[in-house]
């Protein structure tokens, strides 16, 4: 397995490199800055509301719906890190609570109820969503509640702009398309792909990674050689496939969630099947496509496909800790990310002296910036009780949380099918954004 930065492929992509440094630049300048968004929002502290005592989680996870197999390594990464953050002694000297619900789909119409059910339960912190369509559908709702909306697995750029790229309640630890869209690209260009042809999700999330590699692959000379986007419910996907079948591309991203399992197999009949057409994942659909998963697809299908998924390399202890939370975990995805959401989210809330979400709010980015390194609950709430300013570093890498709430710098893993469709991490690339 191999560990590389981004930056190093300025002379593999020029275009793409010369984007991320593009990013970086403007990050850079808002690195500079964080402290002092943070100070800022710390400054405020005393005009929020005063918590109640207990620092309330909120997740607003996939329980049901296309992004189910993402459910269970969340809710275990929230489950630990409570787990540990009480075994710590808690936040403010109470145990932290746990609250429970289900995402759904955008379609599914569920994430309003199932926020105004953490709402009620008086959640600070709501942990969640994990698609970007369903956050969309409750943000103004949880934010007008006063309450900090962390999701760990937002990707689409939306939330860098307009009325969320204020960091006051709104935050993610998954950094936005513009990274994944800048690794898909230059993967796509190192495995000599000049042609790529794109069948993605219509949606918020689908688009906006569509778009971000076709920018990447066109900055860098290459060519899409068609863009197909198809509905998230569609009864059926054969134009969309037959147009992808005929595109003369020589190779496909395919951007989806759970509905990858159905279109596969029509690709294989229209001949732009995995093994005809050499086909790429994004985190949407990198999932486990094995005998024993919920969308089997048959042996060797998908052999030799990668993946892209967010996220740092945790370790084989940090994934241990989580098989004693679930046994029955056979994904990791954005379980780091959901840890991380909740560990930053206490830190925020003891340095504020108060569990309220504005409070939390006005902390977060401080404790992610700036301060003495640590990487634990537990060495991390030591430094803040004795008044020093910290910088956590946690499970999902360095957090480094920018003005708009988002990551400024992450790893992006590279994952490849084997023969029984289960997938492994083959490399980790770290970028900035």
């Amino acid at each position: 397995m191999n560990r590389r930065r981004m930056t190093s492929w300025g002379r593999v992509v020029a275009g793409s490199a010369a984007l991320v440094l593009a990013l970086s630049a403007c990050g850079g300048s808002d690195d500079s800055d964080s402290g002092d968004s943070g100070s800022s929002g710390e400054s405020e502290a005393p005009a929020a509301a005063e918590g109640d005592g207990t620092l309330t989680i909120g997740s607003l996870l996939p329980q049901t719906g296309s992004l189910a197999f993402l459910g269970p390594p969340e809710f275990a990464g929230v489950d630990l890190a409570v787990e540990e953050i009480n075994e710590a002694g808690g936040v403010l000297g109470e145990d932290v609570v746990h609250v429970r619900a289900d995402s759904g789909d955008t379609d599914s119409g569920i994430a309003p109820a199932e926020t105004d059910k953490l709402l009620d339960a008086d959640a600070d912190v709501i942990v969640g969503a994990a698609s970007s369509g369903v956050s969309l559908t409750v943000i103004d709702k949880i934010l007008a509640a006063g309450v900090v909306m962390f999701s760990p697995a937002n990707t689409s750029t939306a939330f860098d702009e307009g009325d969320y790229a204020e960091p006051d309640l709104y935050f993610r630890t998954a950094p936005s398309d513009i990274l994944q869209g800048a690794v898909m690209a230059n993967l796509l260009l190192q495995d000599e792909r000049s042609n790529v042809a794109i069948l993605a999700r219509q949606d918020a999330y689908g688009e906006t990674l569509a778009q971000e590699v076709t920018t990447n692959l066109e900055n860098a000379g290459a060519t899409v050689a068609d863009t197909v986007f198809y509905g998230e419910r569609a009864p059926s996907y054969d134009s969309q496939v037959a147009e992808i079948a005929g595109a003369g591309a020589d190779s496909l991203v395919l951007i989806g969630f759970e509905e990858t399992a159905s279109i596969v197999p029509q690709l294989i009949q229209a001949g732009a099947g995995p093994q005809d057409l050499p086909t790429y994942f994004v985190d949407g659909n990198t999932a486990d496509y094995s005998a024993d998963s919920d969308t089997p697809l048959p042996p060797g299908t998908l052999a030799g496909t990668k993946g892209t998924i967010p996220g740092a390399d945790a370790g084989d202890d940090f994934r241990n800790r989580l098989l004693e939370v679930d046994p029955d975990l056979n994904s990791f995805a954005y379980a780091a990310e959901s840890y991380d959401a909740v560990i930053v989210s206490a830190l925020a809330a003891v340095a504020a002296e108060n569990d309220s979400g504005e409070a939390v709010g006005g902390g977060i980015v401080d404790v992610t910036t700036g301060g003495e390194k640590c990487t634990t609950f537990a060495d991390c709430l030591e430094l803040v009780e004795a008044g020093e300013d910290i910088d956590y570093d946690g499970a999902s890498g360095p957090i480094e949380l920018g003005e708009t709430g988002s990551p400024t710098a992450a790893s992006i893993g590279i994952y490849e099918y084997q023969d029984d469709n289960t997938n492994e991490a083959i490399e980790y690339i770290e970028g900035e954004i």
